[in-house]
């Protein structure tokens, strides 16, 4: 069973995971590195999938997949980035099914790590090993992080995989303990091929979404996303500039109270990319920049806006 068919376009970190395997040489830690959405993840599933069937029938490996991709194996623990609420912690989409809108992004936090250590505390039931996977391993608190260096030196039977955009993003005791898997941004027919599959094949024929993927299908979906979001008027409006003063302040007024600040950011990504593509419009790149980081420090948003599109 090639328990790697679904990850397309990552043949070096492939075939570093399969000759492991094989050599029977698996590392106590794995570093799986590269941008956002295009494959770490997946990686992590598929690797997981193969380190828990080892000596298994096929028939067990395909139960084992499903319970994986459910995370439900006893030998598995998932972390995932939370935020603390009320004494609880709850994932980014745990916080957005509860309302619950926050500025800071969420973190892995010693709660977490304390988790870990409980539990590979005991042996593994099921398979061989247990598995450990840390997403966004770079959120870490500073005491979760030198928590789970301790995790590191004595992982007992157990893998652990962190998932990180690269090493500089963890502190270099973790990355020294771990064995580096190198992700990269996909080609673009891979991925509109990725995208094909998923059943985004609207997003295909898109190309300002595809260059704003740089890569990546998963920032491409994400995109896609935020965009549908955009009331259709409103897309329709940003297609051209506003050509009076009047017209910039009703134009300001709609995106300040139809987005919030999360998707008037992207939105100022969107029209940077698009405006250069068909303006190369240097002067009005470097608007949106400063708009942009106005809104990253709080300034007020319709006053950004206002300025912006009067501009």
């Amino acid at each position: 069973m090639n328990h790697f068919r679904q990850l397309i376009g990552q043949p070096a970190g492939v075939a570093l995971l399969q000759e492991a395997i094989s050599k029977n040489r698996v590392a106590p830690a794995y570093l799986f590195a590269g941008p956002h959405g295009v494959g770490r993840s997946l990686g992590a599933k598929c690797f997981t999938q193969l380190l828990l069937s080892l000596g298994l029938s096929e028939e067990k490996q395909a139960k084992l997949k499903k319970r994986v991709l459910q995370r439900n194996h006893p030998d598995l623990y998932w972390v995932e980035p939370t935020y603390l609420h009320q004494g609880q912690l709850l994932t980014a989409k745990e916080a957005e099914e509860s309302g619950l809108k926050r500025k800071a992004p969420p973190q892995v936090r010693i709660e977490q790590i304390r988790d870990i250590t409980q539990f590979l505390s005991r042996p593994p039931l099921e398979a061989s090993r247990c598995v450990v996977v840390i997403e966004a391993a770079e959120t870490m608190t500073e005491a979760a992080a030198n928590g789970l260096l301790k995790t590191l030196e004595e992982p007992g039977k157990a893998t652990l995989i962190l998932i990180a955009p690269g090493v500089d993003a963890l502190l270099p005791t973790l990355v020294s303990r771990c064995q580096k898997i190198p992700f990269y941004r996909l080609s673009t027919a891979d991925v509109k091929t990725i995208l094909g599959r998923l059943g985004y094949e609207e997003i295909v024929t898109h190309p300002d979404i595809i260059g704003l993927s740089q890569g990546s299908p998963g920032v491409a979906i994400a995109a896609w996303h935020q965009l549908q979001n955009i009331p259709f008027e409103l897309r329709q409006k940003l297609r051209e500039l506003p050509t009076n003063s009047l017209s910039a302040l009703q134009l300001a007024r709609e995106i300040t109270t139809e987005l919030d600040n999360d998707a008037q950011l992207w939105l100022i990504n969107y029209l940077q990319y698009s405006s250069w593509q068909k303006s190369r419009d240097q002067l009005f790149l470097e608007k949106l920049e400063v708009a942009k980081k106005q809104l990253l420090s709080y300034v007020q948003p319709r006053l950004v806006w206002d300025c912006l599109l009067i501009q």
